[in-house]
């Protein structure tokens, strides 16, 4: 079972053959976080944003038996494509992280069954949620380098 929470826990971190999170937002250009690519359908603004509040919803729904998601898909995705200002930004990116990082202690916790049916969820475990939330983080990582690297800001 340890074995399976490290290599849940290596996962969760982005590590391995995924990009971590502070890898693919280091030094993200203030001017760029906002910029629409014709051939990408969101902002970074928006995938970040996006990410962190699915990852919130995962994260709440794996704890707390009264949690209400939001709306699909208004209430995942910001309509702005530009951050308010870079406060919000900065604390979207500090919100993910300490999301994450409860995440993971769920994981961490020997007392967290990885097995067992969440009570209020319809056949969910923590280790499905915890596989959904890397998948969901991985996917979208993987966008937000693509739009930076179609934006010209990725750090070869």
């Amino acid at each position: 079972m340890d074995s399976l929470r490290e290599h849940l826990l290596n996962l969760l971190a982005g590590k391995g053959a995924h990009v971590e999170f502070d890898k693919a937002l280091a030094d993200f250009p203030a001017e760029l976080r906002g910029k629409q690519v014709a051939s990408a359908p969101h902002t970074a603004w928006q995938l970040l944003e996006h990410m962190r509040i699915a990852q919130w919803d995962i994260l709440e729904f794996s704890r707390d038996r009264n949690h209400v998601s939001p709306q699909w898909p208004e209430g995942y995705w910001p309509t702005d494509p530009q951050p308010p200002d870079a406060e919000a930004w900065d604390a979207s990116i500090a919100q993910f992280k300490k999301d994450l990082e409860a995440m993971r202690s769920l994981i961490r916790d020997p007392n967290s069954d990885l097995f067992s049916r969440i009570p209020h969820g319809e056949g969910q475990t923590l280790l499905r949620e915890a596989l959904v939330l890397a998948d969901h983080n991985s996917y979208h990582l993987g966008q937000l380098v693509l739009l930076r690297k179609l934006l010209g800001s990725w750090p070869e």
